[in-house]
């Protein structure tokens, strides 16, 4: 609708994980750098965030960053049971599915893709709403091991929950297996500034189209939180587009912030 008017060529502040608007700020690059090294390593990694934070974008950017060498798993539903996991994991690396299966039956299977050059690594999404079963059942998917490596990966996506949930005694031994981790906090205000520049980019736009009086709207509204920003923005651009405007400014950032406030409460 406005990316004609703003000499966009795609909507910058989009709500789908799409990997190209990736923001290779200091925290999300360190954090994929650590994910990536996980799977090099064949290490078990946890990644946590508050929500809207581009943990799943990261996941996506794994996913295409790690190649060929890898299989991914993508666990989408972590309410799922213990025996669930297992048949999710069964399907992922091509194991006949039957009733009964456990970690043993797979052994075989990993070890053949092992022996390709390929490395299957479940991947967890919403990973603190998984049952204490499930994640007793991933720690024993990680002892599937050669002498000198896991035929098996295993990366945990989840909201601060997870973080605090993995500190109690009663998952010691879970938390033992974990090689790499990561938290992300929200974005600074200089953060917030890249990161707006940075998708205008990469939606095909080099000037500013936001002033700075509008970023200090943006960040103190948004907390920082990357997809707050992008709900902002976005409605911004749209404000801006009915107005006729060429810039967004502290005004219409003021504006739109204060229509997201009488919708949602906030």
């Amino acid at each position: 609708m406005y990316e004609t008017h703003f000499g966009l060529s795609a909507k910058p502040f989009g709500k789908t994980p799409d990997p190209r608007f990736l923001y290779r700020g200091r925290q999300h690059a360190e954090a994929l750098a650590r994910l990536l090294f996980a799977v090099e390593e064949r290490e078990l990694a946890v990644l946590t965030g508050e929500i809207g934070a581009g943990k799943t974008m990261l996941s996506r950017a794994l996913v295409d960053e790690a190649g060929e060498r890898c299989r991914f798993i993508l666990v989408l539903n972590p309410r799922l049971t213990a025996a669930g996991l297992l048949k999710a994991v069964a399907e992922g690396i091509g194991v006949s599915q039957r009733r009964g299966i456990g970690p043993e039956d797979l052994a075989e299977r990993l070890a053949a893709l092992d022996a390709e050059g390929r490395f299957p690594v479940v991947l967890v999404d919403e990973a603190q709403l998984l049952s204490k079963a499930v994640i007793d059942e991933l720690r024993l998917l990680t002892n599937l091991q050669l002498d000198d490596r896991n035929l098996l990966g295993v990366v945990l996506l989840g909201q601060p929950e997870l973080r605090a949930r993995l500190r109690k005694p009663a998952f010691e031994a879970f938390r033992q297996r974990v090689g790499a981790s990561y938290h992300l906090g929200p974005l600074d205000r200089e953060e917030l500034g890249n990161y707006v520049a940075h998708r205008l980019k990469v939606a095909g736009r080099i000037e500013p189209l936001f002033t700075e009086g509008a970023l200090e709207v943006v960040h103190a509204a948004s907390a920082g939180v990357p997809r707050r920003v992008n709900n902002l923005c976005a409605s911004a651009l749209l404000e801006a587009f009915g107005r006729g405007a060429a810039m967004i400014d502290a005004a219409i950032a003021e504006n739109v912030v204060r229509d997201f406030e009488s919708v949602l409460g906030a």
